[in-house]
């Protein structure tokens, strides 16, 4: 049986990429494994698509269900960012940058986590300290994931392991412009035009357990704010919905890139509590965080602390 290299629910490219790139590391070091995301092809964000199409390699298959499966978790450990059935499978490792999450194993499993700025990072250094080689396609991969989750750098979650990371990749893909690259990313990744509210909104989406209560955090990344100006209101009503799903609160982050900053929608049972989580006012519907630009670090664990978890 194969094992099931799997990523969080609504798959970024760090997700997607990871999947791939650690199946691959599996097949290459003995171990049977296939990629898989928790979404059908179909249904990838823009970002992820133009990067598997740029460096032509398939899009993970579809795995919803981890009943009965081996299964490998990369880029999470937290149970409500996993398939269905998580409990009922047999996780055989997980491969990570974020913070270890409430997933528990019946006995001891391969664990590879750092405080880096993309899970495809952590998998560079397992290639390279294993003498792995890296194909053509799996570093353009990687190197895509990197500097998404990094935002080309411009990410306090971007370490000096990241730039090392894809100044060694971006030759193996043939990539000579990193800037370029970035961008044409980045407008993938920002393009709304045509895109249901709600398909905008679970783009990059993930619910956290803040002492029993349930948030969720969405964000997507623009060139500027003018770009959602006209579906603002839309927005707002949609994680208004979401919220009413048993949510405390649904945050959604309007990161621009360029203003290195964010304009975070809120709809929350308790308005003060993330106002104190954030130093800042809500006016309207939202307030502006200068310097966010990562729900990993810069959303998360505010939030964390004003919960009192």
């Amino acid at each position: 049986m194969s094992v099931c290299v799997v990523g969080h629910s609504n798959p970024d490219t760090d997700s997607v990429a990871a999947a791939i790139s650690f199946a691959n590391y599996l097949n290459a070091t003995g171990t049977k494994a296939v990629a898989t995301m928790q979404i059908a092809a179909a249904d990838l964000n823009p970002e992820s698509k133009l990067v598997l199409k740029k460096f032509g390699v398939a899009a993970p298959e579809t795995m919803t269900d981890a009943a009965g499966k081996d299964v490998a978790l990369v880029d999470f450990s937290d149970i409500g960012q996993a398939p269905a059935n998580i409990d009922k499978a047999n996780v055989v490792a997980v491969v990570d940058h974020h913070k270890i999450g409430d997933l528990t194993t019946n006995g001891p499993i391969f664990f590879y986590a750092k405080p880096v700025g993309c899970s495809c990072t952590v998998l560079y250094e397992m290639y390279k300290n294993n003498n792995i080689a890296i194909s053509k396609e799996i570093a353009g991969v990687m190197v895509c994931a990197i500097l998404s989750d990094t935002v080309n750098f411009k990410s306090p979650t971007c370490t000096p392991d990241d730039k090392a990371a894809v100044k060694a990749l971006l030759p193996l893909a043939g990539v000579s412009d990193q800037d370029a690259l970035f961008m044409d990313m980045l407008k993938a990744k920002s393009s709304i035009e045509g895109v249901a509210i709600k398909d905008l909104i679970f783009r990059d989406y993930k619910d956290f357990d803040m002492k029993g209560n349930k948030v969720g955090i969405g964000q997507i990344e623009l060139a500027t704010l003018e770009q959602v100006a006209g579906i603002r209101e839309d927005l707002y009503k949609a994680i208004a919905d979401i919220k009413k799903d048993g949510r405390h609160s649904v945050l959604f982050m309007l990161t621009d890139v360029v203003k290195e900053g964010t304009d975070l929608l809120v709809v929350s049972d308790d308005p003060a509590l993330i106002e104190k989580a954030f130093k800042g006012k809500i006016s309207g519907q939202s307030m502006w965080v200068d310097g966010m630009m990562s729900r990993k670090k810069q959303t998360v664990p505010p939030l964390q602390a004003a919960f009192g978890c």
